[in-house]
């Protein structure tokens, strides 16, 4: 998640000179909480909340048990973790259901923050979790708000509620009885925002909630704002009382202050994240994961998450069978390239590996998405019998397929090499194992 990649860079630095002492002196794990500290403040996390942060950790790190233990460096880092996840909130908070359906959550939150297209993706999630989801358009005001809705939901297969510019009241009470009335089990309602918090916006927000009476507040902000974030959050909450925050845009570009703060400021949890663009790109927060990948420490949970997303239990006996039998082709390649589109960014999938993160770091994946679009356009070019039996490809053939696919011979050889690699190395996985699921190679 390239959101911590400068505080994990950081906070690894200063963990590997405590790793190189051996035994750690006090003046050392202080010296070492001086530098955390820098290092979370320049992350633009609340000042207050690094403040007891360090407090805490210093607390527990300079305990005589501490110093005794086998690996004082690896209790130190144990100590951070743990206030860490307690920081964002110990466990994640799951999604409250009403008895009665439908569950109703309300989404709120300023103009720019992407609460429109969250309502999508959590509509999305939810719709592959087996719920009947309804999106309703109750921002009447920002020009296009209830068509981008219908986009979105159009995208996903949910059905949108609107009923035109009139009163939002009216809209959403509308939008209930049809939910009832047609079996949807959750209706996610997009409300209105703001260029910035109003009195108005807080007293429409405030009507809403007492009709809807909803299951879910949920406050959409903008991980890029870092502290203003924390601040919207915190007003937000003292008006409308939410119970949850939902953040977006935490694949960019960003310091992580807000990840680290909000819960902390607020008293309230943050619930999911948004991580891209994609409809599929948003996930469960999990504190204690969030703190592993901030440590560099990997996440396997989520990757695995992913990946049981993108391939069924059926299609991975299948694939293990093509490769013990020798008969996995570049269709089965191609297939394997449109999974690894689905599970999201190469570079975040690499960072959730224990270990392997930092041995890939200044080196070149060659792996991002543009390249996946190359080497599918390669493989498309090829004919049935092409894919299936690769040894038909000879000199006149690839050049054929390098123009087809608007690439090169080099690349198209390229391609070709690393498929044979990529066989290899699957039977070498999948050998000896005899449950019949592929080993990983880490």
């Amino acid at each position: 998640m390239a959101t911590f990649n400068s505080l994990s860079d950081k906070l690894g630095h200063i963990f590997s000179k405590l790793k190189n002492k051996g035994q750690l002196t006090e003046l050392e794990v202080k010296g070492a909480m001086r530098e955390v500290r820098i290092a979370l403040l320049e992350a633009d996390v609340n000042f207050t909340v690094v403040k007891e942060f360090i407090k805490k950790v210093s607390e527990k790190a300079i305990g005589e048990e501490i110093f005794k233990s086998l690996s004082p460096a690896q209790q130190v880092i144990k100590v951070v973790n743990d206030e860490l996840v307690e920081l964002m909130g110990a466990q994640h908070s799951k999604l409250n259901i009403s008895d009665k359906p439908p569950t109703i959550i309300m989404m709120c939150g300023l103009q720019g923050a992407g609460k429109t297209t969250m309502c999508g993706k959590l509509a999305n999630m939810l719709k592959k979790q087996g719920k009947k989801p309804l999106l309703v358009a109750g921002d009447i005001y920002r020009p296009a708000a209830i068509k981008q809705l219908q986009i979105v939901g159009s995208s996903i297969g949910v059905p949108v509620f609107e009923a035109g510019q009139i009163d939002p009241i009216k809209i959403v009470k509308k939008a209930r009885d049809f939910a009832e009335s047609n079996s949807h089990d959750i209706m996610i309602v997009d409300t209105a925002g703001r260029l910035h918090i109003d009195d108005t916006l807080m007293d429409e927000l405030s009507k809403i909630k007492k009709v809807l009476k909803p299951a879910e507040i949920l406050l959409v902000v903008d991980s890029m704002t870092g502290q203003d974030a924390v601040n919207v959050s915190d007003t937000f909450n003292k008006k409308l009382e939410i119970t949850g925050v939902v953040l977006t845009k935490l694949d960019g570009d960003t310091r992580g202050g807000a990840a680290l703060s909000i819960r902390a400021v607020t008293g309230k949890p943050v619930k999911f994240c948004g991580i891209g663009e994609k409809m599929n790109d948003i996930e469960i927060f999990h504190p204690d994961r969030m703190a592993s990948r901030i440590l560099g420490m990997g996440d396997v949970l989520t990757l695995i998450e992913k990946a049981q997303g993108a391939i069924t239990e059926e299609e991975a006996i299948a694939l293990q069978k093509k490769i013990k039998e020798k008969s996995f082709d570049l269709n089965d390649y191609l297939d394997q390239f449109e999974k690894m589109n689905s599970m999201g960014n190469m570079q975040d999938m690499i960072s959730m590996i224990p270990g392997l993160s930092s041995k890939l770091k200044g080196a070149s994946l060659d792996m991002d998405e543009k390249k996946i679009d190359s080497m599918k356009a390669i493989i498309r070019s090829m004919t049935n019998k092409e894919r299936v039996n690769p040894s038909l490809l000879k000199s006149s053939h690839r050049k054929r397929i390098a123009n087809g696919s608007g690439t090169t011979i080099q690349e198209v050889n390229a391609l070709m090499k690393q498929f044979e690699q990529t066989k290899d190395m699957m039977r070498k996985m999948s050998s000896g194992n005899k449950h019949g699921m592929m080993r990983m190679p880490f």
